[in-house]
C-alpha cells in the first residue's frame, strides 16, 4: 500500500488513500450516465446498443487508467457528449455516411492527435495561451457545467420565447433535484468535505423510497440487463477499418476529420487547464505538470475508442466533482477506470443514478432529467468561478476576450466554441491596444485557423 501511495505521490499532493477513492467514486457517479446515453445515441446510426455500451465502458476504462497511471492526473475520460451528436446527426444522417466511415474519421483524428501530442506541439499551444485566457477557460467551464447541472435537474429548460426559462417545479423529478442541491449546499456550507458523495447517496435513497410509494419520475433499480453486452460488440469492434474508402470518397472528409480533431483538441485543452488550476497541477509558469502525459493519454484514448467502436473519447469536465471531493492524483482516475470495468457487470445497480424520462419532445426523443447527480455539477461549477478573482480586470485587452470565451461556452453549449471565439478576439484586442508584439505567434495562427474553421463549417 505504501508503494501505491508513493507511486501516485498521494501524500506529496496533500491527499490520502480514502480521499482519492471517494473522489474516484464521486467522479464516476457524476459521469456514469454516459454509458447508456452514448449507446442510445450511437445506436440511432444502426450500431447495436449492446456493442456500443460495451465499447463505451471499455474505452472509458482504458483511457482513464492511462490518465491515472501515465500522467498521474485525477481526470476521467469517456466518449464525449456533443461530439457523439456530431457523429450521429451530422456525419451519418447529414452527410449520409455509414457509421463505419464515421469511426474511420474518428480513428484518423485520434492518430493525428497522438502525433501532435508526441511532437510537443499541443503542449506548446497550451503554453502559448495567456494567463488571463486560461483563467477565463477554467471559470467558463465552471459556468458551463453548472448550466449542464441545472439543465439535467430540470431547473432550467428550453423556453422558445426567451430560449431558456425555469422548469416545472411541480414535476417530482425537478423537486428531487432541488432537494439534492439543497442537501449539497447545506453540507458544503457546514464544512463537510464529503458533501457531494453524501448528497448523491441521500438523493438516490430518497428517490428510491418515493418511487416505491408511487411517486412518478423517480430513480429506480432495474434488475434487468442491457441485453447481453457481448452481442453486437463483434459488429462494432474494428468496424472503422472498412470505412476508409467511403470516407475519402466523400467531399466532406477533410471537414469531418478536422471537426473531430478540433473539438477533441480544444475541449481537452480547456478541461485540462480548468482541472489543472482547480487541483493545483499547474506550475508557476502556468504550464500543466506531467509533461505530455495527460495529452497523450487523451489522444490515445480516441484511437482506442474508434477501434473498439465508439465516438471520440475525451477528458470529462465532470472530473471536477472528484477534485472538489479532494482528489489530487492519478489514483482518483484509476478508481474511476476500475469502476467503469466493474460497471460492465453491475450496470443494473447503476440504473439508480441514471436519468429518468419525464416526457418526449416534438421529435419523439425522450426528455431526461438526472436528479441524483445534477447537484454535483451545479456545486462544482459554482466553486470553479472563483478563479475569476485572479483576472486582471483593469486590462481591457484581456477582459473582453475572456468574457466572450465564457459567454460563448455557455450559449453555444461547447467548450471548444467558447475557446475559439475568445482566441479570435484576443489578438484583435491586443492589436487595437497597440500591444500586438506581446501576443505569442501561435495565438495569431490559432485565430486564423478558428476563423477558417467557422467559414468552412458555414459553407
Amino acid at each position: 500500500m505504501e508503494k501505491i501511495l508513493q507511486f501516485f505521490k498521494v501524500e506529496e499532493r496533500g491527499s490520502s488513500l480514502r480521499t482519492e477513492l471517494l473522489a474516484g467514486l464521486t467522479t464516476f457517479l457524476a459521469m456514469a450516465y454516459i454509458l447508456p446515453v452514448n449507446a442510445d445515441l450511437l445506436s440511432k446510426t444502426g450500431m447495436p446498443f449492446s456493442g456500443v455500451f460495451l465499447a463505451t465502458a471499455l474505452s472509458a476504462a482504458i483511457a482513464t487508467l492511462m490518465m491515472g497511471l501515465l500522467a498521474n492526473y485525477p481526470v476521467a475520460l469517456a466518449p464525449g457528449m456533443g461530439i457523439n451528436a456530431f457523429f450521429t446527426f451530422t456525419v451519418v444522417f447529414g452527410y449520409g455516411l455509414s457509421y463505419q466511415a464515421a469511426l474511420a474519421a474518428v480513428f484518423i483524428s485520434g492518430v493525428l492527435f497522438v502525433v501532435i501530442s508526441l511532437s510537443g506541439l499541443r503542449k506548446k499551444v497550451i503554453e502559448a495561451i495567456p494567463a488571463g485566457l486560461k483563467i477565463a477557460v477554467g471559470a467558463g467551464i465552471g459556468f458551463f457545467i453548472a448550466f449542464i447541472g441545472l439543465k439535467n435537474a430540470g431547473i432550467i429548460v428550453a423556453y422558445p420565447p426567451t430560449f431558456v426559462g425555469l422548469g416545472d417545479f411541480s414535476n417530482p423529478a425537478v423537486i428531487l433535484g432541488v432537494f439534492g442541491l439543497i442537501v449539497a449546499v447545506a453540507l458544503y456550507a457546514a464544512g463537510n468535505k464529503f458533501s457531494l458523495i453524501i448528497a448523491i447517496t441521500t438523493t438516490a435513497v430518497v428517490g428510491l423510497i418515493l418511487g416505491l410509494v408511487g411517486v412518478e419520475f423517480m430513480p429506480s433499480f432495474n434488475p434487468g440487463s442491457v441485453g447481453g453486452l457481448g452481442e453486437g460488440f463483434s459488429e462494432v469492434f474494428f468496424a472503422f477499418f472498412s470505412g476508409f474508402g467511403e470516407l475519402f470518397a466523400s467531399p466532406e472528409a477533410f471537414l469531418i476529420i478536422f471537426t473531430f480533431l478540433f473539438v477533441d483538441f480544444f475541449d481537452t485543452a480547456g478541461t485540462l487547464i480548468g482541472v489543472g488550476k482547480q487541483a493545483n497541477l499547474m506550475n508557476e509558469d502556468g504550464e500543466l505538470m506531467g509533461g505530455n502525459g495527460p495529452l497523450l493519454a487523451d489522444s490515445v484514448g480516441t484511437v482506442v475508442g474508434a477501434v473498439l467502436g465508439t465516438s471520440t473519447v475525451t477528458s470529462y469536465v465532470e472530473s471536477t466533482t472528484g477534485i472538489e471531493q479532494g482528489g489530487r492524483t492519478g489514483l482518483t482516475a484509476v478508481t474511476v477506470g476500475i469502476l467503469f470495468l466493474v460497471s460492465i457487470v453491475i450496470f443494473p445497480i447503476l440504473s439508480i443514478v441514471n436519468g429518468v424520462v419525464v416526457a418526449f419532445d416534438a421529435f419523439g426523443d425522450p426528455i431526461v432529467y438526472s436528479p441524483v447527480t445534477s447537484m454535483a455539477l451545479i456545486m462544482v461549477g459554482a466553486l470553479m468561478i472563483g478563479q475569476l478573482k485572479e483576472l486582471d480586470w483593469s486590462d481591457k485587452a484581456i477582459v473582453v476576450p475572456s468574457f466572450l470565451t465564457i459567454i460563448f461556452m455557455i450559449l453555444a453549449f461547447s467548450i471548444a466554441e467558447g475557446i475559439a471565439v475568445g482566441f479570435i478576439f484576443y489578438p484583435i484586442t491586443m492589436l487595437a491596444s497597440k500591444r500586438g508584439k506581446e501576443v505569442n505567434p501561435v495565438m495569431y495562427i490559432l485565430a486564423v485557423l478558428f476563423i477558417l474553421r467557422f467559414v468552412l463549417v458555414s459553407l
